[in-house]
């Protein structure tokens, strides 16, 4: 009896190619003949139920999703790296960009500050080389990070 229940609830149907296909009733699923090594069966038979599946199918089924899912997100990796790496330049260039202006209006501001300076001190030529490289040496020293206050120390310690 099970047999012709089996029979009467699949139905056969041709596809677009001409070939036969089953298909069970009440589901979407279609038989078709899958050709498999034995090796690859027998890891479908060891794990399918403790995968939670009811049959052998379901296992194959969820393990065809698995893939395609990988495979699409391997293809979603390659459309989106070249968008973030396209993205990445564009925020380094505006940063560099505002950085490049600032530095600009530091150097600017710099240079205001040092011909008034020149023009207010008499400073021979021996004096600007000595103090340039004692700017030099201070600066390697701490790292660029020039504080005004220890400036003042220095210049009233003289």
């Amino acid at each position: 009896m099970s047999n012709s229940k089996n029979r009467e609830s699949i139905g056969h149907f041709k596809d677009k190619n001409g070939g036969v296909k089953a298909k069970i009733e009440g589901s979407d699923k279609q038989k078709f003949a899958l050709y498999i090594t034995p090796q690859s069966m027998d890891t479908v038979n060891l794990l399918y139920k403790s995968d939670n599946c009811s049959s052998r199918s379901e296992f194959i089924e969820k393990a065809v999703k698995f893939y395609t899912g990988y495979i699409c997100a391997s293809k979603s990796v390659n459309y989106i790296s070249p968008l973030l790496t396209s993205m990445l330049d564009s925020v380094v260039l505006n940063s560099e960009q505002r950085i490049s202006r600032n530095l600009f209006k530091i150097a600017v501001e710099l240079g205001k500050l040092s011909h008034m300076i020149a023009a207010a001190n008499e400073v021979d030529d021996d004096t600007v080389k000595e103090l340039h490289k004692m700017c030099v040496d201070e600066v390697r020293h701490i790292n660029g990070l020039i504080c005004f206050e220890s400036a003042v120390k220095f210049q009233q310690e003289d």
